[in-house]
């Protein structure tokens, strides 16, 4: 195993123990304030596990090395939303036909649902605009990018002010593990909690950082394309081992909470990263680009045509999978 092979197992463990930390503390910060269930899934648990994604390209672009920190950026921007609406959903669906059967459904709190990804895919073709807006319109490409930044905080307002009705309607939350700040003996208040959320933070900028720098090594040793491992990497080696919380919670009949940590990262994923994006990389309409935010799109509407129904059928999230293994065929198959 190289170097650059350990470096990035390193930086794995890193970021995974840090986003582990700052998503307890946000758990029971949550649980302290009386927020419902779509709110802690949406909003806490979603941005504590979306985290190593947003420190990875912030650090990338703004530390990286010229074009290389640039596309390892802009492949983490993309890959997560790509894995999150693809094979996140697909594992929801397994989970779900495994526990409960081949009739199985996934039924969440459906107007948070609907929420979420229709604030995603609003995003997301404003990112897809962006692309089209030549270098040279700086101030039509920055009232997107900061267009991006105001969508989200539009979205926290809409989803923090329905949390009420939603407590009061039975779906408040508990955090489900005691802080683990707490076991070292430390008093669990807010200061604590805080502080957990301090450190946790810390480790994932610093995790993030030797990913990067892992990345690089890799497509420099091996001849590829650092946009190309960032898309195929990154997601799967940091957003989808912390999905095993929807897994989990998936396996608990806890729909509301399991689906709400993946579109909640939908949402915080498709503007401010993408924001990022369009504000500080040459962000062009490459073919790998173009075919990862295309296929982002048909698996965020699909998504959205099944909360037409009452219940989510578990085998139709399978067409999910689908897209994702379309996705690599067919950039596999472009060279």
């Amino acid at each position: 195993m190289t170097i650059d092979a350990l470096i990035l197992v390193a930086a794995l463990f890193v970021i995974l123990g840090g986003s582990l930390l700052f998503t307890n503390a946000l758990e029971h910060l949550g649980e302290r304030i009386g927020l419902s269930q779509g709110v802690v899934g949406s909003v806490f648990a979603a941005v504590g596990t979306a985290l190593p994604e947003t420190a990875v390209p912030i650090v990338a672009v703004l530390t990286g090395r010229g074009e290389a920190g640039h596309e390892i950026g802009v492949g983490a921007i993309l890959g997560a939303p790509l894995m999150l609406s693809t094979l996140a959903f697909f594992l929801l669906g397994a989970m779900a036909l495994l526990r409960r059967g081949v009739r199985a459904s996934v039924d969440p709190e459906p107007t948070g649902l609907r929420r979420d990804l229709r604030f995603f895919l609003l995003a997301f073709v404003l990112a897809v605009i962006a692309l089209y807006v030549p270098p040279g319109l700086h101030w039509t490409r920055a009232a997107i990018g900061f267009g991006l930044v105001a969508l989200y905080g539009v979205y926290l307002w809409r989803t923090l002010r329905a949390s009420r009705s939603l407590v009061a309607a039975g779906h408040g939350t508990e955090a489900d593990k005691p802080l683990a700040a707490a076991r070292l003996g430390l008093p669990s208040g807010i200061v604590t909690t805080v502080l957990q959320l301090l450190v946790g933070l810390a480790l994932i900028v610093a995790g993030a950082r030797g990913f990067v720098v892992g990345i690089t090594g890799l497509s420099e040793g091996f001849g590829l394309s650092p946009l190309f491992l960032a898309l195929a990497i990154v997601p799967f080696a940091t957003e989808l081992p912390e999905k095993m919380n929807s897994l989990v919670w998936i396996a608990r009949r806890r729909d509301t909470l399991a689906v709400g940590n993946v579109t909640g990262a939908l949402v915080f994923q498709s503007t401010l990263l993408p924001a990022l994006g369009v504000l500080l990389t040459p962000w062009q309409p490459r073919f790998d680009v173009r075919l990862a935010m295309g296929i982002t799109l048909i698996a965020g509407a699909w998504l959205l045509l099944l909360t037409r129904a009452k219940r989510i059928p578990a085998l139709a999230l399978v067409l999910n999978g689908a897209a994702y293994a379309v996705y690599f065929v067919i950039l596999l198959a472009h060279g």
